[in-house]
This record gives structure tokens, sequence and C-alpha cells, in this order.
């Protein structure tokens, strides 16, 4: 056992000093795995276990300002990191076919290191998705998919960082940035409440614009699998298989969402015209009470990836227990998966829906 224990340890030495990039051992969280790999695990934990207890006794937290400040600041993140990794190699300098990893202390490979390390710190900032929605007791939407969206990011950027800081797999990095962009910008909106609705009417495409990312991701990589390239063919491995589980993950959640939504409401339509459209329909899944009120999925396994102040839409005769303002809408919070899965659905000029 002694053995095994000192050559085990001998390989892991020889990975860190002799293997890893030197350039990135003097960056913060870059000399061993434990830490990144420590706040992975903390993460999961919170977010499943520890964080609903502490809010178990403790009233939801009023978030709006909040989160549109904190979108905001993910959007811009998001579009620098986006910038600097075109500006690095992808604007003209790398080949979309293959590319090696430039391993030298040049200004553009430098560029492309430091640029690799604030990727990395962001999937760190992308926890704070998570917290908010634990602090707003949303914690239904603190999903198995959200937990492994979020938890094992870091430490797989940690891994590209420590061994291959550049190169075709850097690819993910820049495609990734740019749907972010995109994402926390439709968050930021929705959240500023819902007069601002009507600019954010392309939701309902985005998780399929997430789920191309996965597809160009995992088409991107595998491609060195039919060509000569020196790039190191596990990063090449490691990163398509996460396209591959995300697209997986991702598309099971879209269906079951989305067209199972969808399906529900056709059913619910034919339930209201058999007589019981003034009464309670549920089948365990949906909802349906009264004139006017749209159908919304009660589903588990919301909060995909990052929260959101939803649109909440109530009935247009603006009496449902008069916890509404204005007749139309309810300042609140909802799910980001409620609005893109379920989107406006009913026939009213306002696509008018009640959220249980």
């Amino acid at each position: 056992m002694a053995i095994v224990l000192q050559e085990a340890q001998e390989w892991y030495r020889d990975l860190m000093d002799n293997k890893s990039d030197p350039r990135v051992n003097d960056f913060f969280l870059l000399s061993s795995p434990l830490p990144t790999l420590c706040m992975c695990v903390f993460y999961a934990y919170f977010s499943k276990s520890l964080g609903p207890r502490l809010m178990a006794k403790r009233k939801p937290m009023e978030l709006r300002s909040v989160l549109v400040v904190y979108n905001a600041i993910q959007t811009i993140f998001s579009a620098w990191i986006f910038y600097e990794y075109l500006m690095s190699g992808w604007w003209g300098h790398y080949s979309f076919k293959c590319q090696p990893v430039d391993y030298s202390t040049t200004g553009l490979a430098m560029r492309m290191v430091n640029i690799c390390w604030w990727y990395y710190i962001s999937k760190f900032t992308e926890f704070f998705d998570t917290l908010f929605f634990i602090l707003r007791k949303k914690n239904e939407h603190v999903s198995t998919l959200h937990v492994i969206h979020h938890g094992c990011m870091p430490f797989s950027v940690w891994m590209g960082l420590k061994f291959a800081p550049g190169g075709h797999s850097t690819f993910f990095a820049l495609l990734n940035s740019f749907v972010h962009i995109v994402m926390y910008f439709y968050y930021m909106i929705a959240a500023m409440g819902p007069k601002y609705q009507k600019y954010i009417w392309w939701k309902k495409y985005l998780t399929t614009f997430q789920m191309v990312q996965f597809v160009a991701i995992f088409t991107h990589q595998f491609q060195l699998l039919f060509r000569d390239c020196d790039y190191p063919k596990g990063f090449m491995v490691w990163i398509g298989l996460h396209g591959v589980m995300f697209l997986f993950l991702f598309s099971d959640f879209y269906k079951a969402k989305y067209l199972n939504a969808a399906r529900r409401r056709r059913q619910a339509v034919k339930a209201k015209a058999n007589g019981h459209a003034n009464g309670v329909h549920s089948n365990g899944h949906t909802s349906h009470i009264g004139e006017g009120d749209a159908l919304v999925a009660n589903g588990s396994n919301t909060g995909a990836c990052m929260p959101v102040m939803e649109d909440e839409y109530v009935k247009s005769n603006g009496h449902a227990n008069g916890a509404y303002k204005d007749g139309f809408f309810k300042e609140g919070v909802l799910s980001n998966n409620d609005a893109i899965f379920n989107p406006d659905s009913s026939s009213s000029s306002l696509h008018q829906r009640k959220v249980k």
C-alpha cells in the first residue's frame, strides 16, 4: 500500500511539475487542483443542502435591483472575454480545423493565457446564479441539471488552463462567452420588470440557441479524430464530451418543459371544452384556474442555467385574490426556464398566463 501511495505521489508531482504549462505556475489558484475541486464540491453541497436549510425559516429576499446589476455586469464581463478570445487568436490567427497550443511567451500567446485565466474565474462568478435562487427560496429551480452545469465547469476549465491554455479547445470558451452575452442580457432585461417584456420576445429561442452551441462545440472538437493535429487528444475528447453531455441534458429538459407542456396545454383546452372551464383541473403537472388563465407546467427540473425575474402574467380581469397590480402584472420572481420553455401560449394579445 505504501508503495502504491508513493508511486501516486510521484506521478502527481511529475504531472504538476513537468507536464503542466510553467507560464501559469504563479497564477492565482493554479498551483494545485485542490482549491478548485473543494470549491466545486462545496458549491454542490451548498446548493442542494446547506443553502436551502439556512433559508428554511427565513423569508425570500427581494433582489430585483441586485439581479439587474448582476446580470449587467455579467453581460459586460462575457463581452470582454469574448472580445479577448477573438483578439488573442480566433480573429484571423487561429485555424478552425487544427490549432496547436502556442507555449511561447510572445505577447499574443500570453494574452491568450491571461484570458483563459479570466474565463476560469468567470466560472466562479456564475455560482451567484444559484445563490440568488436560494436567497429567493426558489429551490425547485436548483435542479440537478443546474448544479451539474455550474459545478463541473470550474474544474474542467482549470485542467485546460493548467496544461493547455490556448489552441483548439479555446473555441469552446469563445462560443460559450458569446452565448453568455445573449443569455445574461436577456436576464437583465427580464429582471427590469413587466414593461420591458416586449423587448425580449425572442426568449423562446434561447434554449435552442444553447443546444446549437453544444453541437458546434463537439463537432469542432471531434473533427480532430479524423485529422492529424498537434493538440492534446485528451483535452479534445474531454471538451467534446462536455458538449455531448450538455446537449443531452438540455435536450431532455427541452422535451420535458416545452414539448410536453404544449401537449398538456392541448389536453387542458380539451378538458375546458368538456365543461371544466370554471373549475380547477390538475393532473399533477399542470393547473388550470378559471377564465383567462394560461397553463404552467410545475416541473421540478427548472433552473437550467441562470436566474431571471420572469414576466408574471395574470388574468385580464385583474382580481386574482387581490395579489396583482394594475390588473395585469404582479412584481415577482420566476425561473428562467419557465419563461423559455413555456413561451407565450394563450390567444390573448398579452399572451397572459398565471403562475401558480
